[in-house]
């Protein structure tokens, strides 16, 4: 299965390609951002996205897509702007008939991690261990997307998932 995990923004948007293999072998195909240029209109910037993200989805074929759901912190101006992007994020997977799948923070951290509260920086090297990169990805986002990939990875192995009569181990 071909994962396209996605950090939705404005400014930037990061994506990373995970292919992952029965048996929890995963495999990283390709990450990085889409950009956008401040001081551009924020419909020209949404376009952009739109536009650079059918470009990947056309090039790589994902089989899936998941999206960080958006957490608001104290900035309600930043976390508009970044609905608008996750908005035409969520608008152009549909339109290109890719399954969009959407995960919390703590629910890629638990998936990543172990541990639904682990810091960032912890998130960020458990992604570069299970992907087998020398380095962390650059930027932040593209490592968050990554591990977005990671975890929808992980969520579709779940014995629980395969049998719904299954119950966790207390």
């Amino acid at each position: 299965m071909r994962i396209l995990g996605i950090d939705p923004g404005i400014a930037t948007v990061g994506f990373g390609i995970v292919d992952s293999e029965r048996g929890s072998a995963l495999h990283m195909v390709q990450y990085g951002a889409i950009l956008t240029e401040a001081g551009l209109p924020l419909a020209t910037r949404l376009f952009q996205i739109n536009h650079d993200l059918e470009e990947l989805i056309c090039r790589f074929h994902p089989d899936a897509m998941s999206v960080e759901e958006l957490f608001f912190n104290t900035n309600i101006t930043t976390g508009i702007a970044v609905a608008h992007g996750r908005g035409i994020i969520l608008y152009t997977a549909e339109k290109l008939g890719v399954p969009i799948f959407e995960y919390t923070p703590s629910q890629v951290k638990q998936a990543v991690v172990g541990y639904g509260k682990a810091e960032k920086r912890q998130v960020m090297d458990m992604t570069r261990r299970l992907l087998k990169l020398r380095t962390v990805p650059r930027p932040d986002d593209a490592a968050d997307a990554l591990a977005l990939a990671i975890c929808h990875a992980r969520s579709t192995t779940s014995l629980l998932k395969q049998n719904p009569q299954a119950k966790p181990t207390v």
